[in-house]
C-alpha cells in the first residue's frame, strides 16, 4: 500500500472519536470534533496531492478514496440528524447519491478520478458540516443550514452528471 493510500486510510481513525464528541456536545468537545474533522478532511487533499507528486496513483487509492470521503460526511451528519441540526431527508439525499454511484462504480471496467462537480461536493460538505460542528452563536444557525443545503444541492448535481452517458454530455457541449 503506498503513503497516499495510508493517509487516506488514516482518515478513519478520527470518525470515532467525532462521532464520540457529538453523541452529547459540550462547546469543547465540539471544538474538539470541529479540529478532529478539520484535521481528517484535510487529508483528502494531502492524499491526492502525494499520489501525483509521487506518481502513486492506483485503482485502489481512487476506491478507497471516495469510500472513506463518504464515512467522513456520512458520521458527522447522522449525528448531527440525531442532535436535531438537519433533517433527516436531507441526508439520506446525500446518503442515496453516494449508494447510488457507488452501485454504479461496481459496473466499471476502470475507476475513473472526482470530477470538479465531485470536487466541489466535497469542498461544500466539508465547509457545511464545520459550520454544523462548531459551537457558533445562533446567528450562524441559518448560514449553517443555507451551506449545508448548498451541499445536498451540489451532491445531486455532482451525481446526475456523474452517471449521464457520456455521448449525451459531449451532445450538449
Amino acid at each position: 500500500m503506498t503513503i497516499p493510500n495510508w493517509i487516506t486510510f488514516s482518515r478513519l481513525l478520527g470518525l470515532p472519536f467525532l462521532l464520540y464528541g457529538l453523541h452529547n456536545p459540550t462547546e469543547l468537545s465540539r471544538w474538539i470534533c470541529l479540529a478532529i474533522f478539520i484535521v481528517a478532511a484535510s487529508t483528502d487533499w494531502l492524499d491526492g496531492y502525494l499520489a501525483r507528486k509521487l506518481n502513486q496513483i492506483s485503482d485502489l487509492g481512487k476506491f478507497l478514496d471516495p469510500l472513506v470521503d463518504k464515512f467522513l460526511v456520512l458520521g458527522p451528519l447522522l449525528a448531527l440528524v440525531e442532535l436535531g441540526q438537519v433533517p433527516a431527508w436531507g441526508v439520506f439525499l446525500i446518503l442515496a447519491r453516494e449508494l447510488a454511484i457507488a452501485g454504479w462504480r461496481v459496473n466499471q471496467t476502470s475507476i475513473s478520478g472526482a470530477n470538479i462537480w465531485g470536487k466541489l461536493k466535497t469542498v461544500s460538505q466539508i465547509i457545511a458540516i464545520s459550520l454544523l460542528i462548531a459551537p457558533l452563536p445562533a446567528v450562524w444557525q441559518i448560514p449553517s443550514l443555507i451551506a449545508f443545503w448548498i451541499s445536498v444541492a451540489f451532491t445531486l448535481i455532482s451525481g446526475a452528471i456523474y452517471l449521464l452517458p457520456p455521448t449525451l454530455t459531449k451532445e450538449n457541449a
